[in-house]
């Protein structure tokens, strides 16, 4: 059975049932999603527990009873007719937005009628297993002006061993939500009231963790062949005009004015790029061209989608852009592809799904450069004999992109690396090099990321690992124990040896039993406890524990920075 279309019946139940005991709630949208189904209801009181309760009873009842959905059409003007009556004032929105002259309406049992295009599962009975799960609000239509809805979230399973599994995988996602655990761990938050929505603070555990990425990351790029860059965070409105970006993207561009000008600020990368590239003239022998730069940009995102790490108005990207010949296209797509790889590795991922995205309904440049870009990225696939889905009109305006998917520990997919073919705006910005015949010719731009947003990445680092980060990565690797105040001298020398081998540690200063001290520093997650005594004093050793393991015995301290610092290299 496709669970989408089950799912979706099963959004309709709920509503049904909300109907039933809330006659005056208004009804908005209900869809089928990746894990489950929402309804969007329109109810002045919260629904309360006890109301989540209530409707799940009253489904079970509809289910019971085996109604069948039936379909039937209705001209524009009776189905208007019919939703006024109802006082659905969202259905005679959605039926006065839809352009063919007739729409569908599914009536289930005597009482509830639903706009939908269907399909639905043939009856209730079909229906075997589901939970509601959560309430938030959503804006209609996602626009902060408009109404704020109650959005009711379900799933539903064809068995009740497949809703069994999801509900206990779900417990686990609580656990390892990166919203929780990064205030809980000291990385990061949000201060939505004080500062703004969307907007991140690393905390200093944070900020060590980013610096640890930003630094792999630059050496890594280094070693590749590409060249750091750093371009202002505001530039004037007629750059991203000529760019298209301006069209496309205006409403998500923060826009002021100085000295009478149009400014935007920083959305992306890729046109002050372009102009590093401009600044002279290029030698065919100087390409490809590699340029890098964590930058960071904002966008206006609507507050109704903001979550978290992952969707946020100010992030950085490790955004490059690579300028190349025609001949040398292939070749560095399949690098990118590599480096992705490689990357993924390190930080821990080995599963990811690929998909390649086609022109989409509104785009720049011609036909022609639209099908030679996304042979260049579908053939380089091919080559690398890497299976991918087609994701039909999904690319960029400018052109076609590879985006690569990495799965978690869970199995989730996180959008993160895109690789996108561009011969679009290398004619806008009539960026050109001198080829070995003399002649001027226009570049290839790939736009590519590795990690993607470095705010995401490290949201999803933090739910892959449930925030027990590996030794190289985590902000502090080390918890110093001093069991009472004689050994706390030796306790800041064993820092200062730490800090001297850049090893990076804190001294734990809390007062409680050795028992309840150890116990938080499991609670912090760090992957190392040392524990200072006395007899440790006199012998110059730490008494070690490994997370997750425990009691490693009595080291001498050299040998235990050796330790750390190959497991370090190695990136274990």
């Amino acid at each position: 059975m496709d669970l989408s279309v089950l799912r979706h019946s099963c959004s309709h139940v709920m509503a049904y049932a909300v109907k039933s005991l809330w006659p005056d709630v208004s009804l908005a949208i209900g869809p089928a999603i990746e894990d489950g189904f929402y309804y969007d209801f329109d109810k002045k009181a919260p629904f309360t527990d006890d109301d989540i309760a209530a409707i799940e009873r009253k489904m079970k009842e509809i289910i019971a009873e085996d109604m069948p959905f039936i379909r039937e059409e209705f001209s524009k003007a009776d189905a208007i007719s019919l939703f006024g009556r109802l006082n659905e004032k969202y259905k005679v929105e959605l039926i006065n937005s839809i352009p063919d002259e007739t729409v569908s309406i599914y009536k289930t049992g005597k009482e509830f009628v639903d706009l939908c295009r269907g399909p639905h599962v043939e009856s209730t009975g079909k229906i075997k297993a589901f939970k509601l799960l959560t309430v938030a609000g959503a804006y209609w239509h996602g626009i902060e002006t408009n109404p704020m809805l109650q959005r009711v979230y379900g799933t539903c399973f064809s068995t009740q061993e497949e809703l069994d599994g999801y509900l206990k995988d779900l417990e686990e996602r609580k656990l390892r939500d990166h919203r929780k655990l990064g205030p809980a761990l000291g990385l990061f938050d949000i201060y939505q009231e004080e500062a703004g929505a969307g907007l991140v603070f690393y905390h200093p555990k944070g900020a060590l963790l980013r610096r640890g990425i930003e630094d792999y990351e630059k050496d890594e790029h280094l070693k590749r062949g590409y060249q750091l860059v750093t371009t202002p965070n505001i530039m004037q409105a007629g750059l991203w005009q000529r760019s298209g970006h301006y069209d496309y993207y205006k409403q998500n561009m923060y826009t002021f004015m100085i000295d009478e000008k149009e400014f935007v600020v920083k959305p992306m990368n890729c046109p002050g790029h372009i102009l590093i590239y401009k600044s002279r003239l290029r030698s065919y022998k100087e390409l490809p061209l590699r340029l890098f730069e964590l930058g960071t940009v904002y966008r206006h995102e609507k507050a109704g989608v903001l979550h978290g790490l992952l969707r946020v108005r100010g992030f950085t990207q490790d955004d490059a852009h690579v300028f190349c010949l025609p001949s040398q296209l292939q070749g560095e797509i399949k690098a990118v592809i590599e480096f992705v790889f490689s990357t993924m590795k390190v930080f821990g991922f080995d599963s990811w799904d690929i998909e390649l995205s086609t022109r989409p309904e509104k785009y720049i440049g011609t036909e022609e450069d639209w099908t030679a870009a996304t042979s260049g990225l579908e053939n380089s696939l091919k080559e690398m004999g890497l299976p991918y889905e087609i994701n039909e009109g999904d690319g960029a305006f400018y052109g076609p992109k590879i985006d690569i998917k990495l799965r978690d520990a869970l199995k989730r997919s996180w959008q993160c690396a895109t690789i996108q073919c561009d011969f679009a705006l290398p004619k806008r910005f009539d960026l050109t090099y001198v080829d070995s015949d003399g002649k001027e010719k226009q570049p290839i731009m790939l736009h590519r990321v590795v990690l993607g947003s470095l705010e995401r990445f490290i949201a999803c680092l933090t739910e892959h690992y449930a925030g027990a980060f590996p030794l190289w990565l985590a902000p502090v690797q080390v918890v110093i124990l001093p069991i009472k105040d004689s050994v706390f001298e030796y306790a800041t020398e064993i820092k200062k040896a730490f800090d001297a081998h850049s090893i990076r540690s804190e001294i734990d200063t809390v007062n409680g039993t050795l028992d309840k001290r150890i116990r938080e520093a499991g609670m912090s997650k760090t992957p190392y406890c040392v524990v200072l005594g006395e007899r440790e004093k006199k012998a110059s050793t730490v008494s070690v524990r490994k997370r997750k393991i425990g009691d490693q015995g009595s080291i001498p301290l050299a040998e235990f920075i050796n330790n750390l610092k190959l497991q370090i290299a190695n990136r274990e």
